[in-house]
């Protein structure tokens, strides 16, 4: 029988793509829209601060499928289009220029954007965010030039273009208001390893201060002002303080909203024919029982997959660990969990911080809660079991790299 179904994805991302090649590979034959406001086919998010940036791998190897992929698996791929509103009532989207298009399910991967800052002199030419391709390609192209970067926010945006801008010889001065780099993330303790990370690369990092105004000369900016009243000369700035999700369609269609778009552990909304994944989806994860909006690669896409199942009817609860890796210079991590300040009440490490070889894990009355591998690889599946098992842990042997970590539940 013919399937006349029409599943439209707004939001040509991560999530989006691998939704829609998981409804193909499942066997879904109905119409398959993928809408995206970029004129980029999708692509991944991580290389823009890490490979591509420091041009080490062409804009290629960022996207996520090949040229052809989408005509081949019968997907519309609708670029450089906007979506301005859902019509839940006529089960429309109504795309820029008043078209409508109608669908019977819909799946919301509208991602995140950049916070910008409202700051005296914040519009001057030579302020870069980075979110985008189109501004990570920008960004390349200006510190390839040489001279001073200053970067305003110590999150891992903030730290791969600066470890980026040093691969390139920029001098580089990183802002940071919060007692070190990190510090929301990973807390005092890994916060400081990284600040000593860059502070070994020549990075001037400054904590505790803030950034009150942006000087420059009618054009483009020359200097970067903190709230300590230091002013710091700057070629090229750099802001990284935060992404927002992007809710406005979910909201203006009466969706439930806070912090990102609320869906049940099946990645549906309060509308059992719309769902959201990726950035923007606030998700119930039975894990952890309480509802998660995680912002790294491998939530998109993991996400995409599993969303694209429960628009087919074939439910199965998301309940994956975060996970997300950062490269800066020689120092390659992945972590997996989730802790937050006065959520442990414990860290213990597996090997020496100064060696720069190590594990470090987070627990709460005994139990890992979260992990961080640093330069030791093959780990992070046992870490992420080991969080999943909520077992006991005996603190010596979760201590001693001798033991695997197959072993330290007693």
């Amino acid at each position: 029988m013919t399937d006349n179904r029409v599943f439209v994805i707004v939001g040509a991302s991560l999530a989006g793509a691998k939704a829609a090649e998981t409804l193909r590979e499942s066997g879904f034959e109905g119409q398959v829209v993928l809408i995206g406001a970029e004129n980029d086919r999708p692509y991944e998010r991580p290389p823009l601060s890490k490979e591509y940036l420091l041009g080490k791998k062409p804009v290629e190897k960022a996207f996520v499928h090949g040229e052809n992929f989408y005509a081949e698996k019968n997907i519309e791929l609708r670029l450089g289009t906007r979506v301005t509103a859902v019509d839940r009532d006529a089960r429309d989207v109504v795309l820029d220029g008043g078209d409508r298009l109608h669908f019977d399910r819909l799946l919301l991967t509208t991602g995140s954007s950049a916070v910008r800052l409202k700051l005296p002199g914040a519009d001057l030419a030579g302020i870069y965010y980075l979110r985008t391709m189109e501004e990570s390609t920008n960004l390349k192209k200006a510190l390839a030039e040489g001279g001073q970067l200053v970067v305003v926010g110590g999150g891992w945006i903030g730290l791969e273009v600066a470890a980026a801008a040093r691969h390139y010889g920029a001098s580089v001065v990183l802002i940071e208001p919060q007692p070190t780099p990190l510090y929301a993330v990973l807390g005092q303790e890994l916060g400081e390893f990284y600040a000593q990370v860059h502070r070994d690369q020549g990075v001037d990092v400054r904590l505790g201060i803030g950034v009150t105004e942006f000087k420059g000369d009618g054009a483009s900016a020359h200097a970067v002002v903190a709230s300590d009243g230091s002013e710091i000369p700057a070629d090229v700035v750099v802001v990284g303080v935060g992404i927002r999700p992007n809710v406005e369609l979910a909201a203006d269609a009466g969706l439930l909203v806070d912090d990102g778009i609320v869906v049940d552990e099946y990645l549906r909304t309060t509308d059992p024919d719309i769902f959201a994944a990726g950035d923007v989806a606030n998700a119930h994860n039975p894990h952890y029982g309480r509802h998660l909006r995680v912002q790294h690669w491998a939530n998109a896409n993991d996400q995409g997959p599993a969303v694209a199942k429960s628009m087919l009817d074939r439910d199965e609860p998301f309940t994956k660990v975060p996970y997300f890796f950062s490269d800066q210079y020689d120092v390659g991590m992945e972590y997996s969990g989730m802790h937050g300040p006065g959520a442990y009440d414990d860290v213990v490490y597996r090997g020496d911080p100064a060696n720069r070889e190590f594990c470090v894990f987070w627990l709460s009355e005994g139990v890992v809660i979260a992990g961080m591998n640093v330069n030791v690889w093959d780990v992070h599946s046992d870490i992420r079991a080991l969080i999943k098992s909520r077992a006991q842990v005996d603190r010596a042997k979760l201590a001693d790299p001798a033991v695997a970590l197959t072993e330290v539940a007693p």
